[in-house]
């Protein structure tokens, strides 16, 4: 089964220090095409700040993001996995805290952030492999001995 560790290569990380502003975070957003950073404070990991947060306590609390920092608005309660953790204990994990990210962390460094769309392409990929094994097994078909099984 593959670890998070094999796919972290469609992951991505972006950080802000916590007292980066709302809109300073959010143009970062934008311009990295991603839809949340990982907060730090120094380097220590002190949250996350989303577009969800943006909504839910930015724009709805009208705030006023030019003088808004992220601190005050970011989440806290994180949801991580560990780089050597399988896929599937990962997509449970998100679906069990309802996000689209996971920050992947070993040794109490983080080394990247996934999402649920990396995750099923994972598992996609793997059902996919499933499925061909299954196929040369009923039908008997020699298996091509040029495709890699990785």
């Amino acid at each position: 089964m593959k670890k998070i560790r094999d796919i972290m290569r469609y992951g991505f990380l972006f950080t802000v220090q916590r007292a980066t502003t709302v809109a300073d975070a959010v143009r970062a957003m934008a311009a990295h095409n991603v839809g949340i950073v990982s907060v730090l404070e120094g380097d220590k990991l002190v949250g996350v700040f989303s577009e969800r947060d943006v909504v839910r306590r930015v724009v709805d609390r009208g705030l006023d993001p030019a003088r808004t920092p992220v601190g005050d608005v970011m989440t806290t309660e994180l949801v991580v996995a560990d780089a050597d953790e399988d896929y599937q204990s990962a997509m449970h994990k998100m679906d069990q805290a309802n996000t689209r990210h996971l920050l992947v962390v070993s040794e109490g460094r983080i080394l990247s952030m996934i999402s649920i769309r990396d995750l099923m392409r994972v598992h996609m990929d793997d059902q996919g492999e499933e499925i061909r094994y299954l196929r040369e097994y009923l039908y008997q078909v020699p298996p091509d001995i040029t495709r890699s099984r990785g």
